[in-house]
């Protein structure tokens, strides 16, 4: 496979790998705090986690370019290592691909987290286990099927980004040309071939996604038969 192809292959997958990481280091808490309360806040706090999921991707890109340029917060951080701005780099696709795929990671552990109901921490809780020590005996090896459906819809779900990524990244090879903008990129160039091939490659991709989750879904099913 020649460099002009591997290069948003590879750049794709560390974006992925990456923001999956951070989304489930984020989204824990946020799940298990919206599992756990029913204050007012609560339901604001939904409806800000998943609006991505509604917002078009222009419209969450054009904001984010604005706070990620030269004018806003961002660019004032880039200053600090001599930068003008945090759009158009790679640090800059990471912070949006993070906030756009936010409620595909939240959603499935926060479900995993409601499933487990009280009644496991009540009991965790009269064995004198700290909160801190039956969250992650107790909850979280409850709620890995939420995790593992989370960490697939998040990667799945950065790797096919396009419209947020096309306006915060732009088209940089090495830096923000992932694979939906090399796509893009060589249809516009009529280069069908290496368009097709990376395509096609995304198609499997997708296709797998799909397959593993239908199997975690059954299986899961079968577990609580």
């Amino acid at each position: 496979m020649s460099a002009e192809l591997w290069q948003p292959i590879r750049l794709t997958i560390e974006l992925a790998g990456l923001t999956t990481l951070i989304l489930l280091i984020i989204g824990t808490p946020v799940a298990w705090k919206l599992s756990r309360h029913d204050a007012w806040w609560k339901h604001a706090l939904m409806a800000v986690v998943a609006m991505p999921l509604v917002l078009p991707p222009t419209v969450l890109g054009f904001y984010l370019l604005l706070l990620l340029g030269p004018s806003g917060p961002g660019g004032a951080l880039a200053s600090l290592w001599g930068a003008r701005t945090m759009a158009f780099s790679f640090t800059g696709l990471l912070i949006g691909s993070v906030i756009f795929s936010l409620p595909f990671v939240v959603q499935p552990i926060h479900n995993a987290f409601r499933a487990m109901g009280d009644r496991p921490m009540e009991v965790a809780a009269t064995l004198r286990a700290s909160p801190v020590r039956a969250f992650w005996t107790v909850a979280v090896p409850l709620a890995r099927p939420g995790f593992l459906t989370a960490a697939m819809l998040g990667f799945a779900h950065t790797v096919g980004e396009f419209g947020v990524v096309l306006m915060i990244g732009g088209n940089i090879p090495g830096q923000t040309k992932v694979l939906s903008i090399a796509i893009y990129d060589f249809v516009e160039t009529s280069r069908w071939r290496e368009a097709n091939i990376l395509a096609a490659g995304m198609v499997a991709f997708a296709f797998g996604v799909i397959l593993a989750m239908n199997m975690l879904e059954h299986r899961m099913a079968r577990d609580n038969a």
